[in-house]
This record gives structure tokens, sequence and C-alpha cells, in this order.
């Protein structure tokens, strides 16, 4: 079986210290938590970036000193930058990150619902316009979907040329709003995609372990971190993402998956460093 590439989510937009003590706020911090990922053994993170005081933010300034903390750390890590961002920031605020030209970004392919009054807009123009820009640089979308109808949506686009092949999705499961994280409906998402397509997935709180031990036995590729959830186990706090992501390796050695690095899930994903 392929090995398995592991993306640490650090921090998220939503999470904050009043969750866990360890999510990091600082750049400081964020390059410490992208680190020990990293040593614990994820190829991939998945960054936001927050000012000192916890508010999230897609500032370009501020993003440029989070890679360049988390490069001077490990310099061979792949940085997957958000351009999700928090709900309700515009289009040009999201769209920050990709000026400074990483390799991967995350594409969102739907709104949903994100509990209460919250909804994650994501138009279908906007889908198109984001698929565009990072073309135009190189960039490759992690295409993040929180449904089957998001899948559905990428698909159209990329026949329409808005999202180039092969595709990598991103399953987000588990969310309130979205599909739920069973095991029947990541076989009905891993089902879905196209032929040569990759996929990671993602659970979020209690649905995060059970998901990444179904991707690991599927096939698939998983992502784990403060962002998706902040508990070791039941009633637990994680101390770190590292332990999040040390938890992620004992399953799938015990499955019988190798852990990819860096360089290795830049050629499973059709990269260039």
């Amino acid at each position: 079986m392929e090995k398995l590439i592991i993306t640490a989510c650090i921090c998220g937009a939503e999470v904050t210290k009043e969750h866990n003590p360890a999510v990091p706020y600082t750049v400081e911090e964020i390059a410490e938590q992208a680190y020990g990922a990293y040593r614990a053994g994820a190829s991939i993170i998945h960054l936001h970036v927050r000012y000192d005081d916890g508010t999230p933010t897609q500032d370009l300034e501020r993003f440029r000193a989070c890679f360049e903390a988390i490069r001077a750390k490990c310099p061979d890590v792949i940085i997957q930058p958000s351009t999700g961002g928090a709900v309700g920031m515009t289009n040009d605020e999201r769209l920050q990150p990709i000026q400074l030209n990483p390799e991967m970004a995350t594409l969102d392919c739907g709104t949903c619902n994100f509990g209460g009054d919250d909804i994650f807009v994501n138009t279908e123009n906007m889908i198109k316009d984001f698929g565009e820009k990072m073309i135009a640089r190189n960039i490759k979308p992690e295409v993040e979907v929180f449904d089957k109808g998001m899948i559905d949506m990428a698909i159209r686009l990329n026949k329409k040329g808005y999202i180039k092949s092969p595709m990598h999705f991103d399953f987000v499961m588990g969310v309130n709003g979205g599909i739920s994280g069973t095991a029947r409906d990541l076989t009905f998402m891993a089902g879905s995609i196209p032929e040569g397509s990759t996929w990671t997935v993602a659970g979020v709180g209690r649905c995060e372990i059970p998901m990444i031990t179904m991707g690991i036995l599927m096939g698939g590729h998983v992502r784990v971190g403060f962002e998706d959830n902040v508990y070791l186990s039941k009633g637990v706090l994680a101390k770190s993402n590292a332990e999040l992501v040390e938890k992620a390796v004992r399953i799938a050695k015990e499955l019988g998956r190798e852990i990819a690095t860096p360089d290795e899930a830049r050629e499973i994903l059709g990269l260039k460093k």
C-alpha cells in the first residue's frame, strides 16, 4: 500500500487557548508546533495564522513570517496555507497567502453551515476565481469538501479547466452542517472521486481517530491537529500537535502503513519542490 501522508492542522481559525492552552498564536508558537508535528511524522503543515492575541487573520505579512519561521526549523516540510480563512472574510483577504507561491493551498468547493448563524460561503464563481489564480501560480489545490455535493462541484469545475488533474481531496467529516464522520460516509466519499485522484480524511472532534483509522485502512491519507480536535483521548487534552501526529503514526504502524517523508509526499501528490 502507498505510504501514508500525514497532514498536521496546527491551529485553525476557531479553536483558542481556552479550549487547549497549547493552541499556538504567536509566530514562535506556530513554528514550534509545526516543528514538533514534523518531527513526529507530518509531511504537510496545514497553516492558518493568528495575531498574538489569537485573532485569526489572512494577513500576507503574518503568513510570510510564519512561513519563514517554519522553514527555518523544517526546511523540507510542505506548507499548505488555508484560503478558507475564517467565516466572514472577503475573497481578497482569503487569497493573500497564495502570493507566497506555496506548493499547495486549500480550495473549498462549496458553501456550508458552520453552526448557529455562521455560514462558510464559497459560491461557484468564487471557486472558479480561486482555482484560476492557483493555476496561474502553479499551486496544487487541496480540494476541501464537506459533503458529496462539493465533490460533484469539483468534478464539474475540473472538466471546465478551473481545477487541474489529478485532483487531491480533503474530506472534512463531522462538521455541524456537513457530512457525518462515519465509516459508511467515508466509503461513500472515497468512492465518489475520479480515478487517479488522491485523498485525505479529516475527522472533527470525536470523529478524528475513527476517521483516520478508516482512512489508513482504505489507502487514503490523514489529517490531525488542533484545528480539528484538541483531545488525545476522551477527556484528555493533547499537550501538542505532535502528540496527535504520534498517535496517527502508531495506528498506521499497527495497520502496516509506512509514513511518507515530505519528498515522498511530493512524489505521491505530483508536487515540485
